[in-house]
């Protein structure tokens, strides 16, 4: 509690060192001001000081927010005091593939406009695939280890051969440049083609027909996208790479 204070002012304690300045302080600092609040600061200067700190208001963390005399708590309690969403690691999420997919078509209108001075184009669309193609492998790619046993949760291929969750993210992301460049569609089709199918018949019979609730890998080992439409569509994307591309080349369409 903090003497004298009024329900428009609130006193933040935050961890301000040399070496380190909390990131949930600035925060919390941050929304106390958008939301109007007369904020007095309070840094904690040292790790005793800190500590000292907590042990006098029997708390375990900082930041600590105190609105009149009422102590709300830490970030995520000034979050939830506002009537904000509070963060949950656990939920699972679409947010991972919309920045993935929007950052891709914009990518691909820049190209297209780069290149020929118009958004709206076929190789635009090509390039939308490509790179998603490419951001998608990269996401698996920081930390593969993650990825690969995620992916043994239910690719067909990956539980026969382990060593396949480790190849899949450099096949994904070789196919994805080639096609960017437009070059070597003999090399990035067929490998685009054969991880796209064995892709989309695992993910079909994971959630489709063995009704299996389990989060994707397509993100990375670390994300909590579901299993199901996501995967489905990366997987049927290759695919229609993999078709299409030799088709192009060849001047078939």
């Amino acid at each position: 509690m903090i003497d004298g204070a009024d329900e428009r002012t609130a006193h933040l304690f935050r961890m301000v060192t040399d070496a380190h300045t909390c990131p949930y302080g600035l925060k919390a600092k941050d929304l106390l001001e958008r939301q109007g609040y007369d904020l007095i600061d309070h840094p904690l200067t040292s790790r005793e000081e800190t500590d000292k700190f907590m042990r006098t208001h029997g708390v375990e963390t900082t930041p600590q927010v105190y609105i009149g005399d009422q102590r709300i708590g830490g970030y995520e309690d000034l979050l939830a005091h506002f009537g904000h969403e509070v963060p949950d690691e656990d939920t699972t999420s679409y947010q991972p593939v919309i920045a993935i997919f929007a950052v891709a078509a914009l990518m691909a209108l820049g190209l297209s406009w780069a290149v020929y001075e118009t958004l709206f184009t076929l190789r635009a669309f090509e390039w939308f695939v490509s790179i998603s193609m490419c951001f998608l492998a990269v996401q698996k790619l920081q930390d593969i280890e993650s990825f690969s046993t995620m992916f043994l949760n239910y690719d067909l291929l990956a539980q026969r051969w382990v060593r396949y969750g480790y190849v899949y993210p450099f096949g994904e992301a070789l196919a994805g440049i080639l096609m960017v460049a437009g070059a070597l569609v003999w090399v990035s089709a067929p490998v685009a083609l054969v991880i796209g199918t064995i892709g989309a018949v695992s993910v079909f019979k994971a959630v489709y027909i063995d009704k299996r609730e389990l989060k994707c890998a397509c993100v990375g080992g670390s994300s909590n996208v579901p299993l199901g439409f996501v995967s489905l569509t990366e997987n049927l994307m290759m695919i229609f790479m993999g078709l299409w591309m030799p088709l192009r080349a060849t001047g078939i369409i």
